[in-house]
């Protein structure tokens, strides 16, 4: 997920007949969080990086490995982005990673990680420095991964369990 100095403007609530102020910034500061859930035990696992690519997704993987039970094995959903699917990615063993068709973001419980984090906590509000936007975007998922109930509501899919 893309956080940072041009964050989306999002809907509020306001009493009928006003007009509450939705800031927009037009910098362009913007550092990434990587993030995995595991929806069946409300885990989460992230990274914030400055750019994306091959050395960021490995630094990524290897974070959730480090998050995975002993003797557990995980299945990374993601999208078809060269970064997320080049050979020259070193993947852990106790990780695999299952590339969804393109242009299915919907096929992807964490999609909706990102736009709960973006509405709640981050959307129509101005950073005032780059580190501003990196402790806000740490702050966020922090409050996520806090409430596990949220993450295995957010990321269950029926579709994603097969018997």
């Amino acid at each position: 997920m893309r956080v940072g100095q041009k964050n989306p403007v999002t809907r509020r609530w306001a009493r009928r007949g006003t007009r509450p102020s939705a800031p927009k910034d037009q910098r362009t500061a913007s550092p990434h969080v990587f993030g995995a859930i595991c929806p069946a035990l409300g885990k989460g696992a992230a990274i914030v990086m400055p750019r994306c690519n091959t050395e960021a997704m490995a630094l990524h993987l290897e974070e959730i490995a480090g998050a995975i039970e002993p003797g557990a094995h995980a299945v990374v959903l993601l999208d078809q982005v060269g970064w997320h699917t080049t050979e020259a990615l070193d993947v852990p063993a106790n990780i695999t990673l299952m590339p969804l068709p393109p242009r299915c973001p919907e096929l992807n419980p964490a999609e909706n990680v990102w736009q709960f984090i973006r509405d709640n906590w981050l959307s129509n509000r101005v950073f005032e420095t780059y580190a501003d936007v990196l402790d806000q975007a740490c702050a966020a998922w922090n409050k996520l991964v806090d409430q596990p109930w949220r993450i295995m509501t957010l990321g269950l899919r029926d579709r994603a369990h097969l018997s």
